[in-house]
């Protein structure tokens, strides 16, 4: 029986230690990576161990990148450096494709070249695994980075440039030709940028896979808790009408007593660290409650112990607890219990002061810099000031554009004009590319705004019924739903017919 490796072991231990606390959906994104991986490092190990004989296992190698914080205006001298890994250990010599795992709006680990279904297709097509950490991410980022002067060289248009860079040091490290065909793979914003690289790039890339990509920019995304909604009443996940209903009734009970200034009451039942002082720490206590929903949807039972539609539901639909009020209590009770938190963080001056903060974080979600990106690139507010709305009508496009202006003085017009650009430059969900392949689970909210419907006889679109934010990317498992089973079977056709082509026609755009 195999060892544990020791860099998994120091992972692990790295991985288990819990986040400092701050907005809950931050807190739930966290720890839906570190749960990701944690199951790829075991993932791993597991493999390991049923391979034949003693011999010694290469791990990926990690580097770095020289590249120009400014792809666009060489008299900008600045650079960085950005992490990569490459993975050899499936690739055929000297032909074998390469798959390229695009890095996004959190550190990146070598895992990436390690786990997930991409992984599986690269060890039956005999792939070289190659991923790039996103700039200003992660590790890819000058100690100066996070200040508003170099936050100007963050945006997607630049990230798809450093992929442009990183393909030609890896085609030039390996002597690789247009035999060696590129598809590359990614999930949430990364999805987009897989497309966008594909879009934009024909010549270097075949063909991408993009996975719960949010391709049109939207400065009001009410469509986000539609989705919650009607997830919340679908049977498939685990919720239902009633459920939906005592959610909207609990949240407008809250809201009322906001209204009455029953402010000492609301700290109480919901445990605040402080006094609700400012009216925007009463945003701040009516979003972190809505986060644990929200979060649900989105990583349905990744996020935190008791984490999806259906177990939530069954709080909520629980008149054992009493009115829907106090079971929205008895789920914030449950969230905190989970993630070992001792109250909830409602201090708006506090989140301020995060998002504020220019001191490096070299793991986890850089919430700065992506926060910057909706102001600068892409809004994707995620309100509830329609009637489809169950949360509380706190949740405002004001309250959210107050934020790019008092964090990084970008008035609100200015954030409109910026998600009209994004989507006039990409092309929004109709980009009029070829060879992309886009895949989103339903009860996602993200998926409102992707390519859902096919575009083209090449520009192809799964809708997975019953799934999450990017589950086809997870390994697969004996657990999995067989609508999920049969979307994986569709995008591994997909990725060998490209090959498949690809080796007919090297020359292809």
């Amino acid at each position: 029986m195999g060892r544990p490796v020791p860099w998994a072991l120091g992972l692990l231990l790295s991985l288990l230690i819990l986040a400092e606390a701050g907005r809950n959906f931050r807190l739930l994104r966290q720890q839906v990576l570190r749960a990701r991986e944690v199951q790829a490092m075991k993932e791993t190990v597991s493999r390991r161990r049923l391979l034949p004989g003693p011999g010694p296992w290469r791990a990926p190698s990690e580097g770095s990148l020289r590249q120009p914080l400014d792809h666009f205006d060489r008299q900008e001298r600045g650079v960085f450096n950005q992490r990569f890994w490459i993975n050899e250990e499936f690739w055929h010599r000297p032909a074998g494709p390469v798959f390229l795992y695009v890095g996004g709006e959190s550190s990146l680990s070598q895992f990436a070249v390690l786990s997930g279904h991409h992984m599986e297709m690269a060890r039956k097509h005999g792939a070289l695994a190659v991923a790039l950490e996103h700039r200003f991410y992660g590790a890819s980022i000058n100690p100066d980075g996070l200040r508003d002067t170099s936050l100007r060289f963050l945006s997607s248009q630049q990230a798809l440039a450093d992929l442009a860079s990183f393909h030609l040091f890896v085609t030039q490290k390996y002597n690789l030709t247009r035999n060696n065909t590129w598809i590359c793979f990614g999930g949430s914003y990364p999805g987009s940028l897989a497309a966008w690289f594909r879009l934009k790039f024909p010549h270097l890339v075949f063909a991408a896979v993009a996975s719960s990509a949010p391709v049109r920019a939207q400065l009001d995304f009410t469509g986000y808790n539609r989705v919650v909604a009607a997830s919340l009443s679908d049977p498939v996940v685990g919720g239902s009408a009633q459920c939906r209903e005592a959610v909207a009734q609990a949240f407008s009970t809250m809201d009322q007593r906001l209204q009455a200034g029953r402010l000492a009451e609301l700290e109480k039942d919901f445990h605040s660290c402080g006094p609700l002082t400012e009216p925007e720490d009463r945003g701040e206590l009516a979003s972190n409650l809505a986060d644990i929903f929200m979060g649900a949807v989105q990583y349905n039972d990744e996020g935190f112990q008791g984490g999806s539609v259906a177990k939530l539901c069954s709080i909520m639909n629980n008149t054992g607890l009493g009115s829907p009020y106090q079971r929205l209590i008895a789920v914030n009770n449950g969230f905190l219990e989970s993630m070992a938190l001792p109250c909830m963080e409602n201090s708006h001056q506090r989140a301020l002061a995060e998002l504020r903060s220019a001191n490096l974080t070299l793991s986890g979600v850089g919430e700065r810099q992506w926060y910057f990106q909706t102001c600068t690139e892409f809004g994707y507010y995620q309100t509830c000031e329609d009637a489809s709305c169950p949360f509380s009508r706190l949740l405002t496009l004001s309250a959210q554009l107050g934020l790019c202006s008092q964090v990084f003085g970008i008035g609100p017009e200015r954030v409109g004009e910026a998600v009209t650009f994004t989507n006039e430059y990409y092309g929004a969900d109709r980009p009029k590319a070829s060879r992309i392949l886009f895949v989103n689970g339903d009860i996602d909210p993200w998926h409102a705004l992707s390519v859902l419907k096919n575009q083209s006889r090449s520009e192809l679109a799964i809708l997975i019924n019953g799934t999450s934010h990017c589950a086809n990317m997870n390994p697969s498992k004996p657990s999995d739903p067989l609508p999920l089973v049969l979307a994986r079977e569709r995008i591994e056709y997909h990725v060998g017919d490209w090959l498949r082509l690809a080796r007919k026609e090297p020359s292809a755009p």
